[in-house]
């Protein structure tokens, strides 16, 4: 196996807030806050001084319209130099992978040594629109310089105009929601409603297993919360460690109430939830002691059509990260699978394993390979972990790196399904 020449970057430390269900704990807080205080703690925990970050990029989606650059507000709540540029990206769902894999480039191309990528979600406290018709009046308003010329732009307005455009996660081009789409893609894979119950079930109880042992704790900092006289967050609460089968069984289908087999049971919740990864080159990680977890050996995007199996991306791009990297689904030691469905992770695991898939889609005469679940998601996955959209990447290149170490696995593999038809993956190996 050979590594690719020149600079490398390597992912020395990665930190997240926990991942709390929207409309819960962090719902007093916004984007900024959470966002600061994992960065500020993944600083604290590396020992790292302010002064050494070269740039910042950071992930997010639904953004607050009075941040519009996330990145550059984070580098000054967070005490770093005023001087440091940060730039916001939003790829949906592998917002945080784009981060990611930008501060990658950065560093190989050396226009950088010390990067923090990640993101941050809060859906609690998603931005509210107003109707076109009443955003117009109101801007026509603010720039009259009378009473009169204020009261004569709200005319012609319409009741209907009034109500404020609640946010969608409707595909634009299709106008279906992620939700019905994992339903077409289980009913075109023939994925099973138990199948996918089972992988929830699985979900739930390795995520219980690594909070019980202490493997999600070391990638967890608190957070702190001012009501009911103040106090610290410092775990998920989604996990059902006390889920079953039975229980899951008796949920009924969201998306598609007669036929359907998705379920609120088998699906990532809507989550809050920041997460950052502290990026450098090898040569300055070195020189300032630090031991990388892991190196990005590759790394690829790809899109499929929105109107077809909308989150069945990852199938595009991991054989492309592969090849990239110079090497096989087989010698994959550990995966980090983003859960937006049940039914999603199951998808491509079929579609990676099909012989006409590789054939007709990727012009391959073989299958790209058999990812084993014994191998994947091994501390849980968003599933019960949960989904705060802009951090998600992060969190999995986290858990992935720890992973890593803690197995000594030679390379790893992380994907992230993500709207629009977008996948992601990203190959790590040990250094």
């Amino acid at each position: 196996m050979t590594a690719p020449r020149g600079r490398r970057a390597a992912i020395v430390a990665g930190l997240r807030t926990p991942f709390l269900k929207a409309g819960s704990d962090f719902a007093r807080l916004d984007v900024l806050e959470l966002a600061r205080s994992v960065t500020v703690e993944l600083l604290q925990r590396t020992g790292l001084e302010p002064r050494e970050v070269d740039h910042v990029i950071y992930g997010n989606v639904t953004r607050p319209v009075h941040y519009s650059n996330l990145a550059r507000e984070l580098v000054l709540a967070a005490g770093l130099p005023k001087a440091t540029p940060a730039d916001t990206v939003s790829l949906a769902c592998a917002s945080a992978c784009q981060a990611i894999t930008d501060a990658t480039n950065l560093i190989e191309r050396g226009y950088a040594d010390v990067v923090i990528a990640g993101g941050v979600e809060m859906l609690s406290n998603v931005p509210v629109a107003l109707s076109p018709p009443l955003a117009r009046a109101l801007v026509t308003a603010s720039q009259s310089r009378s009473m009169g010329g204020r009261v004569q732009s709200f005319r012609g307005l319409k009741l209907a105009d009034l109500p404020p455009v609640a946010p969608s996660i409707t595909e634009t081009s299709t106008g279906l929601s992620m939700g019905q789409s994992a339903e077409l893609m289980a009913k075109l894979n023939g994925i099973s409603r138990a199948d996918q119950d089972a992988w929830a079930l699985r979900s739930h109880q390795k995520a219980a297993a690594a909070w019980d042992d202490g493997r999600l704790a070391q990638e967890v900092s608190p957070v702190y919360v001012v009501e009911n006289g103040g106090r610290a967050v410092t775990r998920d609460n989604h996990i059902r460690k006390d889920t079953s089968l039975e229980k899951l069984a008796q949920l009924k289908p969201v998306f598609d109430r007669a036929y359907g087999s998705v379920t609120a049971g088998n699906s990532s919740p809507l989550t809050d939830g920041a997460a950052s990864v502290l990026l450098m080159s090898e040569e300055r990680a070195a020189g300032l002691g630090l031991t990388p977890k892991a190196l990005v050996r590759s790394y690829a995007y790809a899109a499929v059509d929105p109107a077809g199996e909308l989150l069945i991306g990852p199938a595009y791009a991991i054989p492309k990260a592969l090849d990239r990297a110079g090497i096989t689904l087989g010698e994959i030691d550990v995966v980090e699978m983003h859960e937006a469905f049940a039914a999603q992770v199951l998808s491509t695991f079929r579609k990676l394993e099909s012989r006409a898939f590789a054939e007709q889609e990727l012009g391959r005469s073989e299958p790209v390979g058999c990812i084993d679940p014994e191998r994947t998601n091994l501390r849980g996955g968003s599933i019960a972990l949960g989904h705060p959209f802009g951090a998600t990447g992060a969190r999995c290149v986290t858990t992935l790196a720890n992973e890593m170490a803690r197995r000594s696995a030679q390379l790893g593999l992380v994907s992230v399904c993500a709207a629009g038809g977008v996948g992601a993956a990203i190959v790590l190996e040990r250094p």
